[in-house]
């Protein structure tokens, strides 16, 4: 494993030293082993940290196991995957082959890849990177056909290809498609004539002397040096650990980086700093936010999100796998590049991040942290459901652990709300999503919760209706449900069965996919409304709602099963035989 600073190609505009060791640097060494104290352990996966302040390294620990079966420790030197951190690379790709004429980023998708449907507006390769292009995602869709059975290659371009419908048109809205990117991916293996790994190794890694860094598109494929990815086990299955698998034997720019901390820091200090890589247009565009037909200004750039934390502009992009996660962020008025990679601890990233910042920076150069809602100021709205019959949008109220007021979406845990006086957000740069949006002034503070509620999505205006009264039990709904049914769009066929389990009757959703037949059980909210409850696999949880679809008669012909990232996926009735 190399070093940094001591690998010859290293480009001296990225050069990176180590801080000399001063009282004030063993001060802030102190604080910021406070912050990752929690996770200095010896027998659980842990991480690999980071840190430096105007081209010195500051900080730069491993902690816990990189391997728990065999004991080996996290060091500096550890590769670790990287997941979504890894877009904006693919996007500076993509522009390298624009500067050279072999690629339009502003041509529709289907240009370079014609087996897409046609839509009545094609996507452009902009709109993938900035994730307004409409598209489902492909992960999303074979989580529910397949759980977390890996797919083969060229499963992904065939999920995208199958799609009849979107979850909207072309720059109306924007959602975190991870489709998109892999559809990025092949069109620069089509416009550049080879694989998408040589690809950025001769064009980016290579150049930047990231001598550690590739593009590894399958978690069986054995990597030296590289950590293994560890999922919490359920105490009532013995504890401890499994080991984690993305489900996909083809991952892409979407998140196929493995790097290691050194490598990332001489990443951060190269987007900041002068270029080697990528012309000063290129480099404009990567840092351009995006701009919705509806003339929201997106935080969401190419690849890289862009906003104020505590009064400092920053810069990042978190990852997530199968067993993993990681956070890069760089403040650049401050000169300060932050790198956090974990292999199976249980720790949010961009928190830790934010931590590192308050450490680093203090209060003195840091804004007050934003307000939040306590959940005992709408106590009312507390438990309450609300519904659009016409997107599909289900969300809730809840407490979060912390007691502030969180909203759920389409039956995921509840985020916090920030408190913006007369309006309540979640960020696009919070959940990968919205900004969701609802006015004070229409939650109830006393008394019952509104009928209706003012709400907001992407800056596109809804109503949404209060799912009122008791919910029937699964006894009383199940005799229109049970059935057999089948998503096209998905290529599966499902059926709706009523069991008894544990003593208690429930109603199973079961799909036959073409590798695994995933169960999810059906939690009634109204008559026409269930939530999607249950483990798809281990450490994967359901996070949906099912929307029947009703004739005129009220026969019952099918359903939707709509989640953040999907939206309107049809199971249509089958005739029974």
């Amino acid at each position: 494993m190399s070093e940094l600073g001591k690998t010859e190609t290293q480009p001296s505009t990225a050069r990176l030293d180590a801080a000399q060791p001063t009282a004030e640097a063993t001060a802030m060494a102190a604080a910021l082993d406070e912050v990752f104290a929690f996770a200095n352990r010896s027998d659980a996966p842990g991480m690999v940290v980071g840190v430096a302040q105007r081209g010195r390294i500051i900080y730069r620990r491993g902690f816990g196991l990189a391997n728990v079966a065999l004991g080996v420790a996290n060091t500096p030197a550890t590769l670790m995957r990287i997941g979504s951190t890894s877009k904006h690379f693919t996007c500076l790709a993509a522009l390298l082959l624009a500067e050279e004429g072999r690629l339009d980023v502003d041509a529709a998708a289907r240009t370079y890849l014609p087996e897409l449907p046609q839509r009545t507006v094609d996507p452009t390769l902009r709109q993938l990177m900035t994730h307004t292009s409409g598209y489902r995602c492909h992960v999303d869709l074979s989580s529910l056909s397949d759980g977390l059975a890996v797919q083969p290659r060229g499963a992904g371009l065939a999920t995208m290809v199958r799609q009849s419908e979107s979850n909207f048109e072309p720059g109306e809205s924007q959602l975190y498609c991870n489709g998109g990117y892999h559809l990025l991916s092949l069109a620069i293996e089509r416009a550049s004539g080879m694989r998408f790994e040589q690809f950025m190794q001769e064009r980016i890694f290579g150049p930047l002397g990231m001598v550690d860094t590739a593009s590894v598109p399958c978690d069986f494929r054995i990597h030296r040096g590289l950590a293994t990815l560890h999922v919490p086990q359920p105490a009532e299955l013995g504890g401890g650990w499994r080991l984690g698998v993305f489900p996909s034997e083809e991952i892409l720019g979407e998140g196929a980086m493995v790097a290691t901390v050194d490598d990332m820091l001489r990443w951060l200090a190269h987007l900041r700093g002068p270029k080697t890589v990528g012309s000063a247009e290129s480099w404009r565009q990567m840092l351009s936010t995006a701009t919705l037909n509806n003339g929201l200004q997106s935080v969401y750039s190419l690849g890289l999100m862009q906003h104020l934390y505590r009064g400092v502009k920053v810069i990042h992009h978190a990852g997530a796998v199968v067993g993993g996660s990681c956070q890069m962020l760089t403040v650049p008025d401050h000169e300060l590049d932050i790198v956090l990679m974990a292999n199976g601890l249980e720790a949010s990233m961009p928190s830790l991040a934010n931590k590192v910042v308050d450490a680093v920076l203090g209060d003195a150069a840091l804004a007050a942290a934003e307000a939040r809602v306590a959940g005992a100021r709408f106590q009312p709205m507390l438990g309450a459901c609300y519904r659009d019959p016409g997107s599909g949008m289900v969300v809730g109220f809840a407490e979060t652990p912390e007691g502030q007021l969180g909203l759920s979406l389409f039956n995921r845990p509840p985020v916090a709300l920030r408190d913006e006086g007369d309006l309540l957000r979640i960020g696009f740069e919070d959940l990968a999503a919205g900004p969701f949006v609802v006015e004070t002034s229409a939650l109830a503070t006393e008394g019952a919760p509104p009928a209706h509620l003012r709400f907001s999505e992407a800056g596109c205006a809804s109503q949404l209706e209060l799912i009122a009264g008791t919910p029937p039990g699964v006894e009383e709904a199940a005799p229109a449900l049970v059935g057999r049914y089948h998503a096209a769009d998905l290529g599966v066929d499902a059926c709706l069965t009523l069991e008894t389990e544990a003593g208690r009757r429930c109603l199973k959703l079961q799909t036959f996919g073409s590798i695994a037949t995933p169960t999810v059980e059906l939690l009634p909210l109204s008559s026409d409304v269930f939530a999607l409850q249950g483990d798809l696999s281990p450490g994967a949880k359901a996070r949906g709602v099912l929307c029947l679809v009703r004739e005129s008669d009220g026969r019952i012909t099918g359903f939707h099963v709509n989640s953040l990232r999907s939206r309107h996926v049809l199971f249509r009735r089958l005739a029974e035989a």
